[in-house]
Formats: C-alpha cells, structure tokens, sequence
C-alpha cells in the first residue's frame, strides 16, 4: 500500500490505569488514557490501528497490552523501569470526572511503517516531557505520508503552566489536520474567548478541520478554508458518567473521515482542504452518536459500528 491510499492508524500517546472512586464506593481500576481510549475506539469501528506507548513491566502494564490486544490494538512499547502510569478519577454525583496523575512518559524514537496513513496524538503524552520531542518529531516526518490529528485534552493538575502549555499545544495544533477540544478546554486555554473565536484562531496555524465539543450543547466546528462555523445539537442520552466520552467522539470523528476519504493520506489531506460542511457534517454526526453511546455505560465504553 503506497503513501497516496494508506488508510491505516497510528495513534501515539499515553496509556494508563484509571483508578475509579465513585462517590463512597471502592475504587475500581479500569485501562484508560485519552488516546488509548481513542486507539480502542478507532479500532472498535473497524479500522487497524497501532499504538505507540510507554508502559512499565508489571502487572498493570501487562493489563494493559492485554487489553489492547483483545481488541485488535497493536502496541507498540518502549517498556520502563517506572511503574505504570496512573489516574485517579474522583467522580462526582453528577458523573463527571476529575483526575489526579501519576505519569512517566518516554516513548522513545516512533517508527513511521508506510502503512501508516493518519497519525493522531493528544492528551498528556503530547506536552509531557521527556517523551513530547518524540512525539513532534513523529509528526513533523509523518505529515510527509499522513494527516494528523490532534485532542489537547487539557490536564492542569499534571501539564503545569497554562501559559506554556498554550504555547506547545499551538505549537502541535501546527501540524495538525485536524483539531478536537472541548468547550472546558477552551475555557482553560482562553478564558472569555468565544468558541468560534477560538477555533478560527487554531485554524490560522494550519489545520483544516476545527472542532468543539460542548456536552449537551452539541458540537461546533469551523471549515477554515471556507470560514463556515456550524453548531449541530447532541443527541438525546441517558448520562451515567462522562468518562471516555471525548476520546469516543474523536474516535467516530475520524472514523467517519477516514469513511470519507477525508483522511488517511497526503491526497486525502487536499480533500480535506476542498470538503464542504456538507461533506464534514456525516463524519462530525458520527463522532457525537459515539460519545453519546460511550456517556450512557459506566467508564470509557467504546461503541462498534452496529451500535451506530
């Protein structure tokens, strides 16, 4: 499969052990990180994927590559003599989810197969040092093959300095394709700023696709070749906790662009260039059908097709 067609995934970012405490009860631990969540969710939706991590040789780390695999994810891990990463998510009687980390992330050198024909990272892995320069050089050479997309998934309480962190979040958003935040993320990053500022902001510093979840308020997305900003509604769920649901819709959000011809190469990258609303609105619908699904189970479920 040459460069033009390559429709498979490589998603670069951390993987972790989400340790649940929902209101009084036990903590419970599940496999999670926002862009192992996207690689199971991607994968769940019929596509190949391969995953470039960083794990621990224990028994959560183990856990993990389990995980993965059985669910047709390739790993691909630099082992550490750190222990396996961890997220403590706090859930609250309202099921939303705050998270106290403990993360190593050194993934080393990412090997680029010319298979690979959409490369998308975010979270903490793209702005944790040491393993941040791994990941942008994994970009800078795989834009020479692929299209790129990029979730910030904002985590204060670990990626430090909001200041910085703008700075290297623009800075990865340069690469990108493709750009997903959710509207606390914004507000994190830009506070007072407008959602359509925001996105036409990103759009100047290279992507052709910007988009905003906002829970029950919907999705907003821009077109920045052609200036148009739409907002579509959610769709009707039943909430039981929050957990995964970005990743889910990012998830659905490529799928369906990758079902478009819309990603998965540097042809695809100038179709993108010329879709109209028309053309992203199918892939856009797909990603909200996903977090709404992922919202209604306990933990980062991730849909299949056939749920869609």
């Amino acid at each position: 499969m040459g460069q033009q067609d390559a429709r498979e995934f490589l998603v670069i970012g951390e993987a972790l052990i989400d340790i649940a405490q929902r209101y009084a009860e036990n903590p419970v631990e599940h496999v999670g990180g926002s862009p192992a969540n996207v690689a199971v969710g991607l994968a769940r939706l019929d596509n190949t994927v391969q995953f470039a991590t960083c794990l621990g040789d224990d028994a959560r780390g183990e856990r993990i590559r389990s995980h993965l695999s059985r669910r047709n994810v390739t790993v691909i891990s630099k082992s550490t003599e750190h222990a396996t990463s961890t997220a403590q998510a706090n859930i609250d009687d309202g099921g939303a989810a705050t998270y106290l980390f403990d993360i190593t992330w050194d993934p080393g050198v990412i090997e680029l197969g010319e298979e690979i024909g959409h490369i998308h990272t975010g979270s903490i892995g793209a702005v944790l040092l040491p393993g941040t320069d791994d990941v942008v050089r994994a970009l800078q050479q795989g834009r020479e093959q692929a299209t790129v997309s990029y979730d910030p998934n904002v985590r204060p309480t670990i990626m430090g300095d909001l200041d910085k962190v703008r700075a290297q979040i623009e800075s990865i958003i340069g690469y990108s394709d493709v750009v997903k935040a959710s509207s606390d993320d914004l507000e994190l990053l830009y506070p007072g700023m407008s959602i359509e500022a925001i996105l036409t902001r990103w759009g100047t510093l290279g992507p052709t696709l910007t988009v905003a979840t906002r829970a029950a308020d919907g999705v907003s997305f821009r077109l920045t070749n052609s200036g148009d900003f739409v907002t579509l509604a959610a769709p009707p769920t039943r909430v039981v906790d929050t957990v995964g649901a970005g990743d889910s819709f990012m998830a659905g959000l490529l799928s369906g662009l990758s079902s478009s011809g819309l990603i998965g190469g540097v042809d695809a990258r100038d179709r993108l260039h010329r879709a109209s609303v028309a053309d992203i609105t199918p892939a856009i619908q797909r990603g909200s059908r996903c977090g709404a699904i992922t919202v209604s189970h306990a933990g980062a479920y991730a849909p299949s097709l056939d749920e869609l």
